[in-house]
């Protein structure tokens, strides 16, 4: 099987360098690696011409400079990478964000996941920065794969469309969603981790107006109402404590306020919402077994 990478970089002068020696250290070389400068107002664009130089495997794309980032535009840019190597052979594209880094054999792992299951449509792992680990601080499941580090058959990515610009974000999300509502198979292996160097989503922003934007992001992504009350709970505990959960919930209520489109469409929101029906379904009922267990335990001890 052969694999297209593809980055979208804006500004990211002090993350590519990092990004560039964990690709090149792999076990499993990409077929190509195509880096698009999306408009950077840095110096990114003189060292990806230094590093392109160093070797024949990747191809760096040049946008316009432009003053606003958005997530819109770094859907446009993945794509635009896509459209110059679909001439290419290649069985699996991978999309990597700039400010990541992994160990060895980490392409290799996810590579050899696609190849024992052929109806695997999204691939990746968990994600860890500062502590914080995605498979264990997270709400998600581990059909969630994270934007960061998204690998997809390639027929699936084309079954989908590609990625979905959208300026207020979501992209990687309605791309792995109408993944399995199309039918494939979508994973999060635990087995590995990729190291992401910036705390997520806060790229230009602080921590709890990051809150307030995933807040934002949850009201026009489909969130059922309940399903959130529980995310924001959960969000609470976490640092920072109680105000992140309350910015997470004054975003999704800003908002719902606001009514802002949903880019997905009511057949993808209710396949999103079903699902999140039965995981909560399924967490509340080990959290009952989980407590009876522990009461006979308790009994049984005296």
């Amino acid at each position: 099987m052969h694999l297209l990478l593809i980055t979208p970089a804006r500004n990211e002068r002090g993350n590519l360098e990092r990004l560039y020696r964990s690709i090149a250290a792999q076990s499993w070389r990409p077929l190509r690696w195509v880096v698009v400068n999306d408009g950077s107002t840095d110096d990114s664009e003189l060292l990806l011409n230094e590093l392109s130089g160093e070797c024949d495997w990747m191809e760096v794309i040049h946008l316009p400079r432009r003053e606003t980032r958005d997530f819109g535009a770094k859907a446009n840019a993945l794509n635009s990478g896509y459209k110059a190597a679909s001439d290419l052979d290649f069985d699996v594209v991978g999309n990597l964000d700039a400010d990541v880094s992994f160990d060895s054999d980490y392409l290799e792992f996810l590579m050899q996941q696609f190849e024992a299951d052929e109806r695997l449509g999204v691939a990746g792992t968990p994600f860890v920065e500062n502590g914080y680990d995605s498979a264990v601080d997270s709400f998600e499941g581990g059909n969630h794969v994270a934007g960061g580090c998204q690998f997809f058959r390639r027929v699936c990515f084309e079954q989908i469309g590609g990625y979905v610009p959208n300026p207020a974000g979501g992209v990687d999300w309605i791309a792995v969603t109408s993944a399995r509502m199309l039918g494939w198979r979508t994973r999060s292996f635990p087995e590995k981790r990729f190291h992401h160097h910036r705390p997520l989503g806060t790229a230009e922003r602080s921590v709890l107006s990051s809150a307030f934007s995933y807040g934002e992001k949850d009201y026009y992504l489909g969130n059922s109402p309940v399903w959130q009350v529980f995310r924001i709970a959960f969000r609470m505990c976490k640092r920072p404590l109680v105000v992140g959960g309350l910015a997470l919930l004054a975003g999704y209520c800003w908002a719902a306020v606001r009514r802002i489109p949903r880019p997905g469409g009511p057949e993808l929101i209710r396949f999103h919402r079903r699902e999140q029906m039965a995981k909560l379904r399924a967490i509340l009922g080990s959290l009952l077994r989980f407590r009876k267990f522990d009461k006979f335990t308790l009994n049984a001890g005296s």
